[in-house]
């Protein structure tokens, strides 16, 4: 009789397990059962809010991709076989702007080996670009992208020294372009001001020293700057 002593304990913890097993799934299914999806979805809370719109009025429209000065192209697209825009360009000054056919394109770059090789050669510094931008984005705080949004429209790191930025660039585009609120780029804005990294002089002008917050806590762009 020995030998049914263990198994009538074993048989205890057993029981206790799925009973304890049991009452987790019943609380787990009461839980979903009381969930109420359509009160979640019509009610803030923590992380939802319920806004109202007018009509006609836009909820969200598409961010600024880029900004094109001279000698930049845009509407190659095309050429890779779309037949619909997929962005929307807006001229920001008075612009003369070249429009050459697609045949005509192709040709040129079929039959003109230098333009071809400068053409290609936008297209892959554009296409860094764009790679740089994701990156930014993904890793970066929104001061040290808009930091780095306005060093690029400066020019710096080319020939010469920075340019003074478009006068007319509003915060609300600055803050598409940087992918943030335009009340953050105004803090920062004034907060680049009193530290001397921009002048409000008529223009916009952006000063080296700017740099420092896109280099703060990275030392690759560090040593890179150091090489320059």
């Amino acid at each position: 009789m020995d030998w049914l002593m263990p198994f009538s304990y074993y048989r205890g913890i057993r029981d206790s397990i799925h009973n304890r097993w049991m009452a987790d799934i019943m609380a787990t299914a009461t839980e979903k059962q009381a969930f109420d999806i359509t009160l979640f979805l019509n009610t803030a809370g923590k992380g939802r809010s319920v806004l109202q719109y007018p009509k006609n009025r836009k909820v969200f429209s598409q961010a600024v991709v880029a900004l094109h000065g001279n000698a930049d192209f845009f509407g190659e697209g095309c050429l890779n076989g779309h037949h619909l825009r997929l962005a929307t360009v807006v001229t920001m000054t008075e612009c003369v702007i070249t429009r050459i056919e697609k045949s005509a394109m192709v040709r040129v770059l079929h039959n003109k080996p230098k333009f071809s090789e400068m053409f290609m050669s936008y297209l892959l510094s554009r296409n860094s670009r764009v790679e740089e931008d994701l990156v930014d984005q993904l890793f970066n705080s929104s001061e040290k992208r808009l930091a780095r949004v306005l060093l690029l429209m400066a020019n710096f790191g080319k020939e010469g020294k920075p340019e003074p930025v478009l006068p007319r660039l509003s915060q609300e585009t600055l803050a598409e372009m940087v992918g943030t609120t335009r009340p953050r780029v105004s803090f920062f804005m004034n907060k680049f001001r009193k530290l001397g990294f921009i002048n409000y002089n008529g223009r916009l002008e952006v000063h080296n020293s700017l740099l420092n917050v896109v280099l703060h806590d990275n030392p690759h762009l560090r040593r890179g700057a150091d090489r320059r």
